[in-house]
């Protein structure tokens, strides 16, 4: 099956150390799947309502006064997939990605 792989089948390549903040990677053969990662940048968002934080860009201007209260710094860090659907179709690459990023934002529980 194409799916079988007798070695590593995910490469990471990490560019933010060069100050790259997005950019897409391409597969190693015979490996199936890059994760490409970006530099992380500090950023100024309204706070979390709920799980989701409003870019202060894209905020709508009807959404009334913004208050210093009302603001938060936030880490924010882009990667991005590239795999090969012979070895990881969408959804698997999906739920991986949803993976690394709750790992991710909790790395401080790998520490318990």
């Amino acid at each position: 099956s194409a799916r079988v792989s007798s070695g590593p089948w995910l490469s990471l390549s990490f560019f933010g150390m060069f100050g790259i903040d997005v950019f897409s990677a391409v597969i190693n053969p015979p490996q199936g799947c890059i994760l490409a990662v970006g530099t992380s940048n500090s950023k100024v968002v309204l706070k979390s309502k709920g799980t989701k934080l409003v870019d202060l860009d894209s905020a709508e201007p009807s959404q009334g006064p913004v208050e210093e209260s009302d603001l938060e710094v936030v880490t924010t860090m882009s990667v991005t997939l590239s795999a090969d659907r012979r070895m990881l179709d969408e959804a698997e690459a999906a739920q991986f990605v949803q993976a690394f990023q709750k790992n991710i934002e909790n790395a401080a529980l790998a520490f318990l």
